[in-house]
């Protein structure tokens, strides 16, 4: 616990000075204690969801981004869109989230729907294959037959 605690305080002083901000500041911002944010940083405390949401709105940072750090949320793989959508300032963390749910399941729908497809494809082809076996297995045990035009098929 006490590593996480200073991982996720570590990454907020990087991104607070990043972001110059000093720590006042970002505890004004964030509606927090200057000594509780100072404590947060240097992980002799470990902050409450609540409190991280709140160090990432002062912080202009997505909330997500943060809990993945704290280990509440494990974190997802990357994607162009999922990262434009974490950085976006003009949008709220609410916003954000609502976004990437439906852009997850329209991923998810997409994915599920080429699963469905391959596997029809695949057993379409094993039925094509079976067929082809099994003409060439009826073709063997039926006598062969010749006929002209106008008689019926005898066996030779």
């Amino acid at each position: 616990m006490a590593t996480a605690a200073q991982d996720i305080g570590g990454f907020i002083r990087t991104q607070r000075m990043a972001a110059k901000v000093s720590l006042r500041q970002l505890a004004e911002r964030a509606g927090v204690s200057n000594p509780y944010l100072s404590q947060i940083e240097r992980g002799l405390r470990k902050p409450s969801a609540d409190v991280l949401a709140q160090i990432a709105k002062g912080l202009r940072v997505s909330a997500e981004v943060l809990y993945v750090r704290a280990g509440i949320l494990e974190e997802r793989p990357a994607s162009p869109v999922r990262d434009a959508l974490l950085v976006d300032t003009s949008i709220s963390e609410r916003q954000k989230q609502m976004l990437l749910e439906i852009y997850d399941s329209f991923r998810n729908e997409n994915a599920a729907q080429l699963a469905i497809d391959a596997a029809e494809a695949s057993a379409g082809e094993t039925g094509a294959a079976a067929m082809t076996a099994a003409e060439a297995s009826a073709a063997q045990l039926l006598p062969e037959t010749t006929s002209a035009p106008g008689q019926t098929p005898t066996a030779d």
